[in-house]
């Protein structure tokens, strides 16, 4: 009779990562505005910058277009768009002067920067089937994956990435694009908005960066699924950390089409916390999920609104050594025939954050069936140090055919890849 794997035994490490590169960058809005005790009784800083460029001699404006044309569209595919783009946005500012479109463009490229938003980290990856792909030739599921990047002034924005898993372990991540192309933005309220990213013509092409007031120092964490309704109706939704520098409040992203993206905050009394997930389906009639809202303990969240949540109650505390500080979830929930099979995160010695797992009963989630004494994933040796030192993480797996991909980060640093039979995690587990 075979012996029982050992926990750290579960999952099998890929011979993949992949790496913060600083060469990727976007074009994205930058403003800016006098002091508060500066403003009065002077126009704005950005009708300032204008005037200054209207007035300049006609050759020396058509030498400095000609110092931005070319750097800047070797880089990026649509920069005059983005350029003219941004000058309609802000020529309320300014006035409505009759300028033609090369000096608009040139105005707008004055408000605009470009921006690194993967040069310092690439990591916390979610990862979901790539809607509407069939299986491979050879039985092998096409995947959309979601990193959190970290550039300049430590702001987070999502980056994205395709590829392909099997048959058996082989793992292919789609080359990006050397391009970052911005969305479009719609605002539709004060607190919600429009992403249109019709210029992409790669999935790797679309950069999420902070758009809202709420986000203004990042979209952090970015946990996908593919939430089935009770029509059959699909949908990758995502919830996600906004950060403001100061507060954070949970907001959620849904996929239209993977061209165009809304996002809208969540309301109530769980919304104001780190780390939500939604089930992939409704449960009785109403949306669930999972949080961690006392920074401890993990909870669950019922709502008949998927954008208000006002209540929730602890369902699985910090019980072995490397989770006494914390213990929260690792994505959303994977539905099998034995219940919901949870990722979940510890916080241990030294700051340590490991990765084990627990499985809810499928009817009533809030019993929890067993979980796991010891980490499947750990800080090694070799992956120790990073950004962060001693953090492995990560927000969500993939489930085909009884197997796990699970895309974790390193150090707050990078992404590397680990697959598991499904069978083998349960095995590990122990009756709560």
């Amino acid at each position: 009779m075979q012996a029982t794997k050992k926990a750290a035994d579960i999952f099998t490490k890929l011979d993949l990562k992949l790496m913060p590169d600083p060469s990727r960058t976007v074009i994205r809005p930058f403003g800016f505005a006098y002091p508060p005790a500066f403003q009065a009784d002077r126009p704005p800083r950005a009708q300032a910058v204008a005037d200054r460029i209207r007035a300049l001699d006609p050759a020396l404006r058509a030498r400095m277009r000609a110092l931005l044309e070319k750097p800047m569209r070797e880089r990026h595919r649509n920069a005059d768009q983005v350029f003219l783009r941004r000058f309609t946005e802000m020529r309320s500012e300014f006035g409505d002067p009759a300028l033609d479109e090369d000096e608009r463009l040139l105005v707008g490229a004055y408000f605009s920067q470009e921006y690194a938003f993967e040069s310092a980290a690439l990591f916390n990856p979610s990862i979901v089937r790539l809607p509407g792909t069939p299986l491979t030739a050879d039985g092998g599921v096409r995947f959309a994956l979601s990193l959190r990047g970290i550039g300049e002034g430590h702001i987070s924005s999502v980056t994205l990435r395709t590829g392909e898993w099997g048959p058996g372990d082989r793992v292919v991540i789609d080359p990006p694009s050397p391009h970052g192309v911005p969305p479009r933005i719609e605002r539709h309220h004060d607190d919600w908005v429009r992403l249109l990213c019709e210029d992409s013509r790669d999935l790797s092409e679309t950069v999420i960066f902070p758009v809202l007031p709420s986000q203004r120092q990042g979209v952090e964490d970015l946990r996908l699924v593919t939430f089935t309704d009770d029509d059959g109706v699909e949908s990758v939704i995502g919830t996600y950390t906004a950060f403001d520098g100061q507060t954070v409040r949970q907001e959620l992203l849904r996929a239209v089409d993977l061209r165009t993206f809304e996002m809208r905050p969540l309301a109530g009394a769980m919304a104001g916390y780190k780390g939500m997930a939604l089930f992939p389906r409704r449960i009785d009639g109403q949306f669930v999920m999972l949080g961690r809202q006392d920074s401890e303990n993990i909870w669950l969240l019922r709502s008949d609104d998927l954008f208000t949540w006002e209540s929730g109650t602890p369902i699985m505390a910090p019980k072995y050594p490397w989770e006494f500080v914390q213990l929260g979830n690792c994505g959303s929930p994977i539905e099998l025939d034995e219940g919901w099979l949870v990722f979940t995160h510890g916080v241990g010695m030294v700051r340590s954050y490991c990765i084990g797992a627990c499985l809810l009963d499928k009817a009533d989630p809030s019993r929890v069936l067993a979980r796991t004494q010891s980490p499947l994933l750990f800080p090694s040796a070799e992956q120790r140090g990073g950004y962060v030192p001693n953090v492995t993480y990560t927000c969500g797996a993939l489930l085909h055919e009884r197997r796990i991909l699970l895309p974790y980060a390193i150090g707050d640093e990078y992404t590397a890849f680990a697959v598991a039979d499904v069978d083998d995690i349960l095995a590990v587990m122990t009756p709560a």
